[in-house]
Formats: C-alpha cells, structure tokens, sequence
C-alpha cells in the first residue's frame, strides 16, 4: 500500500518545499492541488476519505500549505470538520512553513532552560512566523511583546495571538531602528521574524544590553535581520548571549518537518497544528 500525501495549498502554484520535504518525510506519492479553499475543496476530502478502508486509511494524508496563514487555518479547520466516523486521514497544517519554522526557533531556545517569566521579544511579529512564536513563547510562560511597524497593526495581531492560544501578548512599534531598539531594552529573549534581507535590529541594541540572554534569528539572506548574528550561528555564545541563526534553526526545522509527514503515515487520525508540532519539536531539539 503506497503512501501518498496530498499538498492542499492556498496559492495559485503548490509549493515546491513542501513537496521535497513530503517525498523526504516518507511518503511514496505527493500530489499539490493549487488555490484550494474552503469552497472547493470537499471533493479532495472525498476523494482521500472513501477510498481506502481500515487501517489502510494512515497511508494518505493530508498537507495544509501555502503562503497564507489566515487562509490554512480556514482550510485546515474546513478539513477536519468534513471527517467523521472512521472516515478520516491526518492532517497537517504549516502554511508560510510557520509551525514548523516557529517551534524549531522557539524549542532551541528552550532547549535545557526555563523560560517562564522571561521577557520575550518578537520582532516583526505580525508575520505567521513572528505569530506562531509569539505563542509558542506564551505557552512556556514568557511575558511576550510583539512589533509591527505601527503599534495599532501589532496591537492587532496581538489580539489574534492572544485568542489563539489563550495568552497575553502586547504589541509595539517598531517601524524604526529606535523604536526596535526601545522595544528589546528590557528584553530577555530577542525572536527576528522579518522578511529576507531585512534587518530589522542593530548589533549596539544588543550586544551591551545586560537584559539579552537569548537571540534567534530567521532571516538568512544578507543583511541579516539581527546584526552580529550569523546565519550558521546554532547556540553560538556572544559574550554571554547564546544565539540561533536561520540556519542553525533551519536544521531542526527540516527535521521536524519530515517527522511530522512520518508521523501523519502512522495513524488515520493526526492533527498535527502548532500544538502538536512544538511538542514534537521539544522532543527533537
């Protein structure tokens, strides 16, 4: 019985990333269906539900990607409401590669540390990234802050968080160097979720900041999105400060993405969202 995994993904092309990593995760077939959404995407479930009975159901599952993070939630949650009964496979939702991105970083930071109380920092948080460790941060009892380039957008996206895993979460400005800066002045842990080639907080923020313990970065084209730490970087000590480059977060990354695909293949009955997929990076990291 051939595994296969099906890509549903909310962008008008279905990610190449993801299907590498689905074909390096185990699976023996991955098929990518493009601009799925809610409204049609009943028949896939269909077509991945009913035709396989028993315990041959766990050899297909169901990948939830994409750009979009609003929109895979949506998707994902249209997915699971069509099963019943028996007539289920797994599923796994990491648009943007959020989930997995997001708990890799998150999970090496906490790696043999307790986080609880800690002041974390997300910069550019209103990104799924910056999103989705904003809560991972929550959930290890972190008081988290995240930024935007206005305080009104972080706000904002502070509220979603905040909804989505039962947390507290502020938002602040940080359009600027200077408001960055004033937003990690106090801060423990610094998370840099930006785009590429973005940087977004200046190596004098950090480096004499007596505050900064833990730094994570997950930008790796240059410039990087901190100053001073280095894609490569994996727990790298700066003078006390341990840091995490993209690279040295993408490593886990990677690897927990193909565990989860491996994982989806061992039941019919997986959902593996942000909080299946962190738990399953701590174990990892």
């Amino acid at each position: 019985m051939k595994k296969l995994l099906f890509l549903f993904d909310t962008d008008p092309v279905p990610s190449v990333f993801d299907t590498v990593v689905g074909y390096d995760g185990g699976a023996d077939s991955v098929t990518g269906y493009a601009g799925v959404t809610p409204e049609n995407v009943g028949a896939l479930i269909d077509g991945c539900i009913y035709t396989r009975g028993g315990k041959d159901k766990q050899n297909t599952a169901i990948f939830v990607g994409g750009g979009n993070m609003a929109k895979g939630e949506e998707l994902y949650e249209t997915v699971k409401k069509h099963f019943f009964g028996p007539f289920r496979v797994s599923v796994m939702l990491d648009s943007n590669g959020s989930n997995t991105t997001a708990a890799a970083g998150v999970a090496l930071l906490a790696k043999g540390r307790d986080l609880k109380g800690k002041k974390a920092v997300v910069l550019a948080g209103t990104g799924p990234v910056g999103m989705r460790a904003a809560g991972f941060f929550g959930m290890e009892g972190c008081d988290v802050t995240i930024t935007s380039r206005t305080k009104e957008r972080a706000e904002q996206a502070a509220e979603v968080i905040a909804k989505r895993f039962g947390i507290s979460v502020s938002g602040a400005a940080g359009a600027t160097d200077e408001e960055r800066t004033e937003a990690v002045k106090d801060a423990n842990i610094v998370y840099s979720a930006g785009a590429i080639g973005v940087q977004l907080l200046p190596k004098s923020a950090w480096e004499n900041n007596p505050n900064i313990e833990l730094l994570a970065d997950v930008n790796a084209q240059p410039p990087m999105g901190i100053e001073g730490v280095e894609a490569m970087d994996k727990g790298k000590d700066y003078d006390g400060k341990i840091a995490y480059g993209a690279l040295g977060i993408g490593g886990l990354k990677l690897k927990l993405h193909r565990e989860c695909i491996t994982k989806m293949f061992e039941s019919s009955e997986g959902t593996y969202d942000a909080e299946e997929i962190y738990a399953l990076a701590k174990e990892m990291a």
